[in-house]
């Protein structure tokens, strides 16, 4: 009979090299996983950053939510946004602007421009698709908008592609689905590095490895 506990202390030094390697393998694979993930996120963060250093606009790219531009802009339009205070504010722009009491930003056309002598500039706005002006949309007591109001102005727009983020809102099963197919894609992509630089550093660096 062979005692229990009394066979690990017969294997040999192969079998422990092997397990040493599984443990090895282990922690490189979450140090890859780790450092991709942390590459993509700081990639992201500094196109974004980048992207509000050049346009000057704290959101430079926005999605068109309804229909109120309509027939310039659509629902799902993807615009891009400049924020360059030295511009003037001039009738007839399309302007993104935030509302006090509101979370999503607006994007209606500015009808009229009211300049004072100081300089201060105040502006009115409305949807192409509307009856009226946005004055209703307001905070209370406000009439018109000023410059701080602003996010940006539309300089250009993608027809459509931002339909996916609309999807994603308004079905949020949608949105699970999508997450799910995005993590397994995102799997895959990861796995098949791996393996690429494993093979890669084994070939260069057999010793290491």
């Amino acid at each position: 009979m062979v005692r229990a506990g009394a066979v690990g202390a017969h294997l040999p030094a192969s079998g422990l090299d092997i397990f040493g390697d599984l443990r090895k393998m282990n922690k490189r694979q979450l140090y890859y996983q780790v450092l991709n993930f942390a590459m993509i996120v700081s990639s992201a963060l500094m196109i974004w950053k980048g992207l509000i250093v050049l346009t000057g606009s704290e959101s430079p790219i926005v999605v068109v939510l309804s229909g109120s531009m309509e027939p310039a802009f659509h629902r799902g339009d993807l615009l891009f946004l400049t924020n360059f205070r030295e511009d003037p504010i001039r009738a007839g722009e399309i302007v993104v602007f935030k509302v006090e009491g509101r979370d999503i930003p607006i994007v209606h056309r500015v009808i009229k421009v009211h300049e004072k002598d100081n300089g201060d500039i105040k502006f009115l706005t409305k949807g192409d698709n509307n009856e009226v002006d946005d004055r209703g949309l307001y905070k209370e007591g406000q009439n018109w908008l000023e410059k701080k109001d602003v996010v940006g102005r539309a300089r250009g727009f993608l027809p459509y592609v931002g339909m996916v983020t609309i999807i994603m809102n308004d079905y949020p099963k949608f949105k699970a689905i999508a997450t799910i197919m995005d993590l397994e894609l995102l799997k895959s992509a990861k796995s098949k590095k791996r393996r690429f630089t494993e093979y890669f550093l084994k070939t260069l660096f057999p010793w290491v490895l």
